[in-house]
């Protein structure tokens, strides 16, 4: 990353990508390290030289929990952390199956679920316990 902007600012960069329905990690030009959450050094090399690439969107459950919450205040719902196949793990939800069916190995795939903001979700593959 070299322009002023994406330098001072990659998590509003990357806010923008998902508005446009992009789903994008960071990977270093350097030594080829992918990146997230966005950053303005490379965490394995130190290197500026991060460019946007867009993500597989495939991913298995790393950790998972369950957030409870009174129905009138939207139910409860899962709070995972997902590994992509690139490497890198993110903080999301998984939608389709309720939370306490929602285990670590699940394999998932993202997708970005419109509204302000825009955020990546993921929903388990089709066929997965």
């Amino acid at each position: 990353m070299t322009n002023g902007s994406a330098a001072q600012a990659p998590d509003r960069e990357y806010q923008e990508f998902l508005n446009e329905g992009r789903f994008v990690i960071q990977k270093c030009g350097a030594c080829g390290a992918y990146q997230f959450a966005p950053r303005v050094l490379c965490t394995s090399c130190g290197s500026d030289a991060l460019a946007w690439q867009d993500a597989s969107g495939q991913g298995v459950v790393y950790a998972a929990t369950t957030i409870c919450q009174k129905p009138e205040r939207g139910g409860d719902y899962s709070y995972v952390l997902v590994e992509l196949d690139e490497g890198v793990r993110m903080i999301s939800t998984v939608l389709d199956r309720p939370p306490l069916d929602v285990a670590v190995g699940l394999p998932v795939v993202a997708e970005i679920e419109a509204g302000d903001p825009a955020r990546v979700v993921f929903r388990g593959v089709e066929g997965a316990a």
